[in-house]
């Protein structure tokens, strides 16, 4: 079916220079893509609000960029953002995270693909998402993995992810609609418009995205 989005793309020539600057760099790095920037830049105060937390706190910061990597996307698969949850950030794959990562996401304390590190972070976030009760275990496992500043950190950044992306799901965006041409921080088999309609028509998308979104492990 095809998508019906609720808030249109601020024209890029009723941007000034400096967020114009910004989109060309969300089309050549990506997370954010150019659509979700697009949308917040009908209220400039709002695009750069995003923009400039988001630098500091998930491209930059004091914690693991993968780690927080890993939070985004097991966000976006819980609350079925699926235009976040089929990016990936450049910056965490140069530093080697990979697809069975992610597709371990939502049974991550099983998973042998991901450390203890990875999982105490995930079940904090997972404690967030789903409003969970953080009894003493939570925290002390917390507390063998992370500082208070990197807890503070990624807390601060699930949270932003989290209400980011589950406003985006509701606008039914799609990527690929503004400065399209780049695959920047696309999952693989959504590189391109072609891609995405391909993937997106498969029977297997359709029944992983029902089994898996939006459903706590």
């Amino acid at each position: 079916m095809a998508h019906k989005q609720r808030i249109s793309y601020l024209p890029l020539e009723a941007m000034d220079d400096e967020m114009r600057a910004e989109m060309d760099r969300c089309q050549r790095e990506g997370t954010p893509r150019p659509e979700s920037s697009a949308v917040r830049a009908h209220v400039p105060a709002c695009f750069w609000a995003f923009a400039r937390s988001w630098e500091a706190i998930f491209r930059s910061g004091v914690c693991d960029h993968t780690i927080k990597e890993l939070c985004r996307v097991y966000v976006s698969r819980s609350v079925k953002c699926e235009y976040c949850g089929n990016q990936r950030s450049e910056k965490a794959r140069a530093q080697g995270l990979g697809e069975g990562q992610y597709d371990d996401l939502l049974n991550f304390e099983t998973s042998p693909r991901l450390g203890d590190r990875e999982k105490a972070a995930l079940a904090y976030a997972e404690a967030i998402t789903w409003r969970l009760e953080a009894d003493d275990a939570l925290w002390d496992r917390l507390y063998q993995h992370f500082s208070e500043p990197e807890l503070v950190e990624l807390g601060c950044f699930i949270a932003l992810t989290m209400g980011q992306q589950s406003w985006l799901r509701l606008l039914d965006i799609e990527h690929h609609e503004v400065l399209a041409g780049t695959t920047a921080s696309m999952a693989p088999g959504f590189g391109t418009p072609e891609e995405l309609a391909t993937s997106k028509a498969s029977a297997d998308y359709g029944a992983r995205t029902t089994a898996t979104q939006g459903q706590r492990p």
